[in-house]
This record gives structure tokens, sequence and C-alpha cells, in this order.
């Protein structure tokens, strides 16, 4: 007997390794040292700081895989990967630097597993990250042939007096809210439940979605919001704080970024929701609390400004192609205020 009886293949995974260079490289910063193919990654620290604060983040992209591997299209999800680190990242004033990748499958796929790499290193250039290193994992019997999972890794660089941890929040600042792409990579469990239940196809385009399928509209990856917000950062944007809206919406993420003693009164009607989340709701008979305690419902990330800066923060990113709405403000109080029961 030998591994590859076994169902493990070395060489095919020293191939695949070769295959997919050109696009790790793609992803290089000045700050990387040595070579591809390494037993680990080498970076160095960016120059200009007088107190550099290492900010790291990460996470998977959860039951989305299921659909990617329904549709046999694996080109998106590995940005939804990267998103799901950068931006987390980012809510501490960061600037991500590298990423790594953790891919673990039954048996290898080739051309399957490259796209997801192709994907990874994709949000790692939108986010102007480095693809530092990763591991391929193959697993025969613990995954089936065909599946895979994904984790990743990234590490930011804030300097200190910058890091934004809640104390700088005062109340009376607003919460400005920037779109999601749609879904992005939380709440597929009850996706894929409504979608089952109700006797839908990936393949179905219902008249409240303009047209286009369900998976096609499902399958958009997060938005990575890294650029335009370090932009503003450095133009001199007073954001105050940042919040990520992943799994659990608005009620738990956008707390985390205030200080003790304060809250956000919302408005729901302030901003638009996307036709996807009306018909989930529609179809799989969500009540709204259901709805924005697991969907982001709109909004992918929330900034937090003074007053007086609302017009010229949303004129600023509607200049980035990014939509963005003054969704509430900082009251006292916890939690989140203003959403439907």
């Amino acid at each position: 007997m030998d591994y590859r009886e076994a169902g493990v293949d070395v060489e095919a995974g020293q191939a695949f390794v070769q295959r997919i260079r050109s696009m790790v490289d793609s992803t290089a910063r000045p700050e990387v040292l040595g070579n591809f193919g390494g037993f680990s990654g080498l970076f160095q620290l960016p120059t200009g700081y007088r107190e550099p604060v290492l900010v790291s983040g990460t996470d998977g992209v959860g039951t989305k895989l299921m659909l990617a591997h329904s549709l046999d299209r694996h080109d998106t999800v590995g940005v939804d990967l990267v998103a799901m680190c950068v931006n987390d990242v980012l809510t501490s004033g960061a600037e991500p630097l590298f990423f790594l990748d953790y891919l673990a499958t039954g048996k290898l796929n080739s051309e399957q597993l490259a796209q997801v790499v192709s994907g990874i290193t994709d949000g790692c250039r939108q986010a102007g990250c480095a693809l530092l290193g990763g591991e391929t994992a193959e697993m025969p019997g613990f995954y089936q042939a065909g599946e895979y999972d994904l984790a990743g890794f990234c590490v930011g660089i804030v300097e200190k007096s910058a890091i934004l941890d809640g104390s700088q929040i005062q109340i009376g600042d607003v919460a400005i809210g920037l779109a999601s792409q749609g879904v992005h990579s939380n709440g597929f469990s009850l996706v894929r439940k409504i979608v089952r239940d109700r006797g839908f196809d990936w393949g179905d385009r219902p008249d409240m979605l303009d047209g286009k399928s369900l998976g096609e509209i499902l399958l958009a990856p997060t938005q990575i919001y890294v650029k335009p917000i370090l932009a503003a950062l450095k133009q001199g944007i007073p954001i105050r704080g940042m919040a990520h809206i992943t799994g659990g919406g608005l009620p738990e993420n956008l707390p985390r970024c205030l200080a003790d003693g304060q809250a956000v009164k919302l408005n729901a009607e302030s901003w638009t929701i996307l036709p996807i989340f009306n018909w989930l709701a529609a179809e799989g008979n969500v009540s709204p609390f259901s709805m924005f305690h697991t969907f982001n419902m709109g909004i992918g990330f929330v900034v937090l400004v003074p007053p007086d800066q609302v017009t010229a923060t949303i004129t600023y990113f509607a200049a980035q192609n990014l939509a963005a709405y003054a969704i509430g403000e900082v009251v006292l109080g916890s939690g989140v205020v203003g959403l439907p029961e």
C-alpha cells in the first residue's frame, strides 16, 4: 500500500501548489520576504509607525459553501473568506497586511480548488493585503468527494494612538450605514431551509428578484470595505467607531463598537432593504425581528461620525461608488433600539 491508495495524492498536491503560484504572487506587498511554498510566511512590518499594534482576525464562510457545492461555482466564496476577516480587522482602524487560508477537502480537485484560490487572491487584492501562505489538506473519509471547507486568518496594523475602541464615540454621533451586496456570508442555514422547504431551486428566478436567479444573488460575495474606509481616515474624516455587520445583524454587531452606557437608535426606514431580504421574509414567513437578528438587511458595515460630518461622509462614500445612509444616532442606553419587534 501507499498514501495514494489511502486516498491522498501528494504529487497532485504539489502540482496544485505550483498552479496557484502566480495567483499568490499577484497579492504580494513590498514587506513580503522569502519564497512561496516555504514552511512559514515572512512579513516585515511597514515603516513609519511610532507604536505599531498588530490586529488579528479569523473566520470562515459557513454553510454558504453548500450553495457553492450545489451550483459547482467556487470563484466567489474565496472573496467571502477574505472579506469576513479583513472587515473585522478594519473595525479597529487597522490596515490588513497579510492573510493565510486553510483549505480542507476529501479529495483534491485541482480545477475546483483553483477557483477557490482565485477568489481568495481577488479578495486580498481588493483589501490590499498579501496572501502570505496557507494549507491545503486532503482528508479522505472526513469530507465527501467534491466537498471542501475554508478558514482564514488576517493580521493588520494600526498606530496605538489611532485604535478605535469605543472610547472616542460620543452621544449624538451618527451611524452611517454602508450598503451590503446582499446576504454576504451569514444566515445561510435559514436561507437553505427556506429554499428547501418551500420547494425552490437555486436556478429559480422569482419575480421579486428582477429576473435574477436565487443562486446568482445569494452567491454574491461579501463587500470588502477596506480601501474606501482607510482612504477616508487618511483624508481626515473623523470616524469614531466601526462595526462589521455579520451574523446576528445590526442588533448584535453594532453595540460591539460602543462604549458602556451607549446605544444606537436606528431608523429602519432610512435605507434600502434589498429585494432578496423581502423575498426571504415573505417565503419563509420570517418575522421582522428574526430577519434583523439574522441578516445584515442591506447594511454591511457601519461607521460612526460626528453630526456635522454626516453630509461630507455620505458624499465621500458616494464618490467611491458605495451607497451610504444616515441610519441612526448614538443615545444613552445599551444595545440597539428602534428596530421592528
